[in-house]
């Protein structure tokens, strides 16, 4: 096992890594859209969700995969009314690669935040 932490992206806000490594499977912590350089999190799910894939993306580059590696996201909504704006800039992450996903209204996030993204990536390696 191997933990996966990193300052190009905002630290974990508990007693957690951002990512662990077992064999050829990475398992992402939820990430929030915390920005890394001012600790704060913008108001709306879209910025939110931009600043979480700016998030992930940095986590990635330390373990050298991309989005095209994850086969499984579980995402967390506060307000499915949200589901719409969430989904477009999901998919424009994504593009046409479609790994396996589940999204989970909830009542609250940490930091007040409005989504949370976890990921299962596999590496080719």
């Amino acid at each position: 096992m191997h933990l996966i932490n990193t300052t190009k992206s905002y630290p974990a806000v508990g007693p957690y890594s951002q990512a662990v490594r077992v064999g050829d499977t990475i398992y992402f912590s939820g990430v929030i859209g915390i920005d890394p350089h001012t600790g704060t999190i913008a108001p709306d799910t879209l910025a939110q969700t931009e600043q979480i894939f700016a998030n992930i993306i940095a986590v990635m580059g330390e373990v050298r995969v991309t989005l095209r590696d994850v086969i499984k996201t579980t995402c967390f909504l506060t307000d499915m009314g949200d589901f719409a704006s969430f989904n477009e800039v999901y998919a424009k992450h994504f593009g046409d690669h479609r790994p396996a996903r589940s999204t989970v209204g909830v009542a609250s996030l940490p930091k007040g935040a409005r989504v949370e993204i976890e990921m299962i990536v596999h590496t080719r390696t």
